[in-house]
């Protein structure tokens, strides 16, 4: 069954030899999605014939986004920690463990349903590339049994096992690490495609991050690091070192940090939900755009430091808070995920691309920050099917 959605108003289609600019944008266009991909672009003038017509009525069109960092296999949620840092109370890692109880108790069905939940309320807003970490079990059984549910259910899966170092292992760090090199990594790598740890002040210090990493890259999985959240610190450079594809938080960097950023391919992913959440500094995209750094929004959609699920709610706080232009945000939320999960299907409307496509109830992707919070999601379409 092919689509054809016509009198599209603004198409971004993140190919910039198709389109003008870096966002590839093409004014009065059309798309025809045939078998889950992009099978056509051009002028509404010159569409060919499919089997179902939308017309678009001058509204915009964009890839949908591709959210490169999440947390949604969980139980429960924590409001009362939420308010409690709006009180004045610092954020620290250590609440990770609230979640890590109430994960534990939890049944597969209940998890199960909270990802769908979530995914599901992901895809509304326009989000059709989902990346969702485990981490929340933090022992061999639970830590598989993360990856296994979130694998049934979203495009990219995350082991992290080495989130925090659980309660039975606060006197012996180093034996949860073996841990989690070993017999944990054994049995989460066949769910998942990626390998993560929290390199941070009540996390994991450098060389703990590294063996965890290394460990998971010769299992075959590929790194990521949550990195340089609470401050300064070794989990960039790590990042860069060990070839990561993304770099995570990035909200506290010296000039090391972006100078390795910029003269490497890993991306540096930023989170601004996590910020407005906890009243943390906000990241400043407009450094590392300028120094040349690839830079990619997501939500880090979890219970603990930002439950939010908006990639529209991120982009305009990128902008408003972080120096981005809207363009620049945009292309975060779409290709630079992609970029972060070493996609090239996704986040992108050329010709073979998958067919994820968000239609705004909107003339221009600039409403996004223009009218933020404001619901403007007329359509969406992921591998060729509405959602």
């Amino acid at each position: 069954m092919s689509t054809l959605i016509r009198n599209i108003g603004e198409l971004v289609t993140n190919e910039p030899g198709v389109g003008e600019g870096p966002l590839g944008v093409l004014r009065d266009a059309a798309l025809v999605l045939d078998g889950g991909t992009v099978a056509w672009v051009g002028s509404s003038a010159d569409a060919p014939e499919a089997d179902e017509v939308l017309d678009a009525a001058g509204r915009a069109v964009l890839p949908g986004f591709v959210d490169s960092h999440a947390h949604l296999v969980f139980a429960g949620e924590r409001a009362e920690e939420f308010a409690a840092r709006m009180s004045g109370q610092p954020y620290k890692a250590g609440g990770i463990r609230t979640t890590v109880a109430r994960t534990r108790a939890a049944g597969d069905d209940e998890l199960r349903a909270n990802v769908r939940r979530l995914v599901d309320e992901m895809a509304r807003q326009g989000t059709t590339t989902v990346e969702c970490k485990s981490g929340y079990g933090l022992d061999v059984e639970q830590e598989e049994r993360a990856v296994r549910i979130a694998a049934e259910i979203v495009d990219e899966v995350t082991f992290l096992g080495a989130h925090v170092v659980p309660a039975e292992y606060a006197d012996d760090p180093q034996e949860y690490v073996r841990l989690v090199s070993g017999e944990m990594l054994a049995a989460c790598a066949p769910h998942a495609r990626w390998i993560d740890v929290f390199c941070e002040r009540g996390a994991f210090d450098a060389d703990q991050a590294r063996e965890v990493l290394q460990a998971g890259i010769k299992a075959g999985l590929l790194p990521r690091v949550h990195a340089n959240q609470l401050g300064e610190g070794p989990g960039v450079r790590l990042a860069v070192e060990l070839g990561a594809a993304s770099a995570d938080h990035c909200t506290f960097l010296g000039d090391a940090d972006v100078d390795a950023l910029a003269s490497s391919e890993t991306v540096a992913t930023l989170l601004p939900g996590v910020e407005f959440s906890t009243r943390q500094p906000y990241p400043d995209a407009r450094r590392l755009i300028d120094a040349g750094a690839t830079v990619a929004l997501a939500s880090d959609c979890n219970p603990g430091s930002c439950y939010s699920s908006s990639m529209a709610f991120c982009i305009a706080v990128a902008v408003r808070d972080m120096r981005m232009t809207p363009d620049e945000a945009v292309w975060a939320a779409t290709a630079g995920g992609a970029r972060a999960l070493r996609r090239t299907d996704v986040g992108r409307l050329g010709e073979g691309a998958r067919a994820d496509v968000l239609v705004l109830d909107a003339p221009s992707r600039i409403h996004l920050a223009y009218r933020p919070g404001v619901p403007q999601v007329a359509a969406v379409f992921k591998a060729g099917v509405r959602v």
